[in-house]
């Protein structure tokens, strides 16, 4: 497990976010994995979550996720990070978010709940300054999202 979290933490928060860095990224779920976003809720399900998480809403992103920490204890890891949004003025802009997540074995994860304070997003997307990189689709998340945190019973 622990080589296996070194390679899901260089796939999914690398330095710089790419469009391969999410085809990656959602190649370490099972292809019923529950995936627990602050804004977009409770996804189930890999192709949903291709779709609404990490697919457009993440295509041409420049904001990075670097790991402070990790915490690994039976098939549960902690993962301490940082999101970073660039200002318009070249100030980085820090929030601090945990996630959670369940091996279910064979190089997959079944579960991933991020936590994240979305008022302090918010509040540092206005602050920031920051604009969709030219070309970027911008996804927005649902209004009334699943939040729902449950893990699933093993399957």
């Amino acid at each position: 497990l622990f080589l296996f979290l070194f390679f899901f933490l260089r796939v999914r928060r690398p330095p710089r976010p790419t469009l391969e860095r999410s085809s990656a990224a959602t190649d370490v779920y099972k292809r019923q994995v529950v995936y627990v976003d602050p804004a977009w809720g409770r996804v189930e399900g890999i192709g949903a979550v291709k779709a609404e998480v990490m697919g457009e809403a993440m295509e041409g992103l420049d904001w990075r996720f670097p790991t402070d920490h990790y915490m690994i204890d039976g098939d549960t890891v902690l993962i301490k990070w940082r999101q970073v949004i660039p200002g318009a003025d070249g100030t980085d802009y820090e929030q601090s978010g945990f996630s959670h997540l369940i091996y279910a074995g064979d190089g997959k994860f079944r579960y991933n709940e991020d936590q994240l304070n979305m008022a302090h997003v918010i509040e540092d997307l206005g602050a920031s300054g920051w604009r969709p990189p030219a070309g970027m689709k911008m996804a927005m998340p649902p209004t009334s999202p699943n939040r729902d945190f449950s893990i699933p019973d093993r399957s």
